[in-house]
């Protein structure tokens, strides 16, 4: 079976495949395996030979980036807009991801936002937990602060994970990403939609201003950047929202907890994940210190 890759960038490892380009004016053979010239119509062409086996780390990152390029794609030619579009990304990306996985890792557990949940995933040690498009209403707004969740947890952590942020063109993956340790930014980036009473109270504990952005994954990646010190929310998410940019944000060196320090864990009969933060670790302490007192004397964040 031939597949395309989305790209000459955006596939980095192709190690388990073989990758033939034609060079200017040829076209290829009927086994698509060999150029040969005389056809200019053809400019380029490549054939991605797919192996029987795609270890864990490639196939979370070409999960990442193939649904990046699927979604460019929907929305660049302008067929659909709002509601509309935003279903359809949702639609295309999650039957992608669903037809790939049941393919290379049908014996595996799968958690979506855009698919029903079975609870025999809790049977399983390991488990897909993917939100196909975080941030539909940015995406079908034209706004850049949306991406795509791939995780796989295994016992409960996020082991390999992409993040791909499609409008930067960027896919962020356990194993590569590091978090930028430069200056603080003095800011903290929270929900678009949802502030927590406490983000301001951190955010003047840490001398700092409060900016608002969509996607959880956005907002993690940009503190993977180093644009922001931390993200805090207390807004109520699931676990396939912060699964994948928490298993690239821990890999990276970043700090990840709930507000109240404990540890994050996934594959949860209730998925439901009220509160989070990923910060510098130099600042684990001072975030997490003032939560606690602002919980006691409030009861809640």
């Amino acid at each position: 079976m031939t597949t395309r890759c989305p790209s000459d960038t955006t596939c980095p490892r192709r190690q388990s495949s073989v990758i033939h380009q034609a060079s200017p004016g040829a076209r290829l053979d009927r086994d698509r395996s060999r150029p040969r010239g005389g056809d200019k119509r053809l400019t380029t062409a490549k054939v991605v030979y797919v192996s029987a086996y795609v270890d864990d780390a490639t196939l979370a990152l070409r999960l990442a980036t193939g649904t990046s390029e699927i979604l460019k794609g929907v929305r660049s030619v302008g067929l659909l807009e709002g509601p509309g579009l935003g279903a359809a990304g949702d639609d295309l990306a999650q039957t992608w991801i669903e037809r790939v996985l049941s393919r290379h890792r049908p014996d595996d557990g799968f958690l979506s936002e855009e698919a029903a949940d079975s609870l025999e995933r809790l049977k399983k040690n390991r488990v897909w937990i993917v939100d196909p498009l975080d941030g539909t209403k940015e995406f079908a707004g034209g706004r850049q602060d949306w991406a795509i969740h791939v995780a796989l947890v295994e016992n409960g952590i996020p082991t390999h994970a992409a993040v791909g942020l499609p409008d930067a063109g960027q896919v962020f993956h356990t194993g590569s990403a590091k978090a930028v340790m430069g200056p603080r930014a003095n800011k903290i980036v929270v929900s678009h939609n949802r502030q927590p009473e406490v983000a301001q109270v951190i955010a003047d504990k840490l001398d700092s201003e409060v900016v608002r952005m969509g996607s959880a994954g956005a907002k993690a990646m940009h503190v993977l950047l180093g644009d922001y010190d931390a993200y805090v929310h207390a807004g109520g998410q699931y676990e396939w929202d912060s699964a994948a940019p928490i298993g690239v944000c821990t890999d990276a060196g970043l700090h990840c907890s709930r507000l109240d320090g404990s540890p994050l864990r996934y594959n949860n009969e209730d998925v439901y994940l009220p509160d989070v933060v990923i910060c510098r670790p130099e600042l684990k302490d001072t975030i997490l210190e003032a939560a606690a007192e602002f919980k006691k004397e409030h009861g809640h964040y």
